[in-house]
């Protein structure tokens, strides 16, 4: 994995250029520790930080060939067979690396090559004889990738604080984009980079820009298809996808090792991984007296401990548990919105963040199991009737509660419960459902189109953005392509077979865990659950109020947050674990995020 940046401007060149684009650079190292490099000519300017994972002597980029040059950042899983077929058209070879077969596949089938990827990517091409680039992004949303176009030019990076480094891109933020951060945040608005005329290129969605302007193409959605498969072929089905996802992402010249919670999804990737592997390292997280102090729930109903033993025992793996506490959990949440650029999940990005400091000082690469529920159906809104049917984003059903925060000045003509009505029919509108479908299945595909839109987009930012500040590469075998476009064309009934959630991936994959896994009800990743947390977060939030130089009372209500120091919600904030402590973490990021990115909201 790597941290990729770049322009390509029509202006005469500026001064002060080497400047920026070091501090560019720069700022995308931890991405990137192991190597880095820079391609200027003609206008047009690539860098590139390398995390060396497959083939650390090859794939050096930027990478040039007959007057092409790349930078990539990502993991083809069909790198083999794409390497076979190019070689078979003519094309050479002179590394090992999947750079050298994205570059080649360009050369070979230029816009469209994307559409020949299994993979996780962003990477840009500069054709220098046509002194135009190429964009492109992967169908899942794995990897990240923002632009901004300004007059004559187009700046590009894999994060937010590499595009600011540029002097045309200012950290102002609109009204419409801080309805993003109080009524839709920590998620986003698909496309949307916060900052004023700053985007991200849209998953499955190419950029080709030259002197006639900047023009997007998608080139992979996700469509529906009659399913003629029974349940049995179905599961066959699953079981071979996901298996073949999960062998395919263990290729690695450096330590890997899984995440293991316990739960079902981790559980299958580090079995398939061990038996692939013949030994294993596998890492949890947990955190002081968690046991102690846990409280079963409607969203969280057990802990993980007893059942990463289970794993642990069965997979004979070497488990390292990583037990993290209070202090140092409040101290990451504002090393969490450095390395994402925005607030975000509160103590669910801090832990991940520190999760992925401490793997570091033995592996460098990691799978894990993000998008399983948003396709196997293992979300509770996935399976509770009313919050299913009801209209809006159901991680988020709380839109009159956060408007009660903000300020009537920042308020526009367009209400908060509007504004997020709209957000919501945009999404539902893009589900592509074959006509005649009865409801429940309409409802069930525009609920798979919701959460991989939305909140699967959230989480994937907090894995790349926390793993990639630590300098770890995180896998996702459950973002195959293959399987999402399978899964979409599934009856509900087969996903919720014997009524529980991801009924069909428990099924299929059943012989390959132990029966206690098997059954065992979905829990989401862990929180905290020590009051320690909740009282040295109100602490700073009540410090932050105190400070006559905070920029927090000028944007929202100073007694909504008084009052957020006194209550227990157990609404969640957003998805299942942000519910009171988390909502005042998530007020402490925004206010580091104003200060640090020095934010004007214009």
């Amino acid at each position: 994995m790597c941290g990729i940046a770049g322009l390509l401007t029509f202006d005469e060149a500026p001064t002060g250029q080497e400047a920026y684009l070091a501090a560019m650079s720069a700022s995308l190292a931890p991405r990137g520790p192991d190597q880095d490099g820079m391609f200027v000519q003609d206008g047009c300017a690539l860098l590139h930080r390398r995390l060396c994972v497959v083939d650390p002597k090859g794939g050096i980029q930027p990478m040039t060939k007959s007057g092409c040059t790349l930078v990539y950042n990502g993991e083809l899983y069909n790198a083999a067979e794409l390497r076979d077929e190019l070689q078979s058209l003519g094309y050479d070879f002179d590394t090992s690396s999947d750079t050298e077969v994205v570059l080649n596949s360009f050369l070979c089938w230029k816009n469209r090559c994307a559409e020949h990827f299994n993979g996780i990517f962003a990477f840009a091409v500069y054709v220098a004889p046509k002194r135009t680039l190429y964009l492109a992004r992967d169908p899942m949303g794995v990897k990240p990738l923002f632009y901004a176009q300004r007059e004559k030019k187009l700046i590009f990076a894999s994060e937010l604080k590499a595009l600011l480094q540029h002097p045309e891109v200012q950290s102002n933020v609109t009204r419409e984009a801080l309805y993003d951060i109080v009524f839709l945040g920590p998620g986003r608005t698909p496309g949307c980079g916060i900052f004023k005329d700053v985007f991200e290129l849209l998953p499955g969605v190419c950029a080709q820009y030259d002197d006639t302007g900047l023009s997007l193409r998608q080139y992979w959605r996700l469509c529906d298809g009659e399913c003629q498969d029974t349940f049995e072929q179905a599961a066959e089905t699953t079981r071979y996808l996901v298996t073949n996802a999960i062998q395919r992402q263990l290729v690695s010249d450096v330590p890997l090792c899984t995440f293991l919670s316990g739960g079902l999804d981790s559980s299958i990737i580090s079995s398939v991984a061990r038996k692939e592997l013949g030994d294993l390292t596998t890492y949890s997280v947990d955190y002081r007296d968690n046991d102690r102090y846990f409280r079963s729930g409607k969203f969280q109903p057990n802990s993980d401990n007893h059942y990463i033993e289970i794993m642990q025992q069965y997979l004979g793996s070497r488990h390292r548990r990583v037990e993290l506490d209070t202090p140092e959990l409040v101290m990451a949440l504002f090393d969490a919105v450095r390395a994402r650029d925005l607030p975000g999940m509160a103590d669910v990005d801090a832990s991940m963040l520190l999760l992925c400091q401490s793997v570091k000082h033995t592996h460098t690469v990691v799978l894990s199991g993000e998008c399983a529920d948003e396709i196997f159906g293992g979300y509770p809104w996935y399976r509770d009737p009313e919050i299913r049917e009801a209209a809006g984003f159901p991680w988020a059903q709380t839109t009159d509660y956060r408007a009660s925060f903000l300020r009537p000045d920042y308020l526009r003509e367009e209400t908060p419960r509007e504004y997020v009505m709209r957000r919501y029919a945009q999404t539902i509108a893009s589900a592509d459902i074959l006509p005649g479908t009865e409801p429940l299945e309409r409802r069930m595909k525009q609920m798979m189109v919701l959460n991989l839109q939305g909140f699967m987009q959230t989480l994937l930012d907090r894995k790349d953005r926390m793993s990639m500040f630590s300098g770890v590469e995180v896998r996702v075998p459950f973002c195959d392509k293959r399987i999402v476009e399978y899964l979409y064309t599934l009856p509900w009934r087969y996903k919720d077979y014997h009524g529980r959630e991801k009924g069909l991936l428990r099924h299929a994959m059943n012989d390959i865990l132990p029966q206690e896994i098997v059954e065992r009800k979905k829990s989401p990743y862990p929180k905290t659950w020590n009051p320690s947390y909740h009282a040295a977060v109100s602490a700073l939030l009540r410090k932050e109020l105190d400070d006559p130089a905070s920029p927090l009372p000028e944007i929202f209500n100073r007694s909504a947050l008084e009052q957020l120091l006194t209550e227990q919600r157990s609404l969640p904030w957003y998805g299942q674990l942000m519910t009171t402590p988390q909502t005042i973490a998530y007020f402490l990021q925004i206010g580091y995020w104003l200060r640090k990115y020095h934010v004007t909201i214009v």
